[in-house]
């Protein structure tokens, strides 16, 4: 996805942000980098196209995409 929150798809903006919610319980759309549930939860948030429905998940923190390098490389 562009800067511009124009979708890819279809191009229409803005495509709407869905954050993580930290008060679930080991659900929702999470990296964990842990083998311990809840510890080292990375967040992943979710755009999505309100026209065609377009969705695309995204690290907001680049400190976090250093710690999923570190986990999975």
């Amino acid at each position: 996805m562009s800067p511009s929150r124009v979708c890819p798809k279809c191009g229409a903006a803005p495509m709407i942000r869905v954050p993580d919610d930290p008060r679930r319980y080991a659900s929702g759309n999470n990296i964990y980098t842990s083998r311990w549930t809840l510890i080292e939860k990375i967040p992943v948030i979710r755009y999505v196209c309100g026209q065609c429905g377009y969705v695309e998940n995204w690290i907001d923190d680049p400190g976090d995409i250093e710690k999923i390098k570190k986990a999975f490389q």
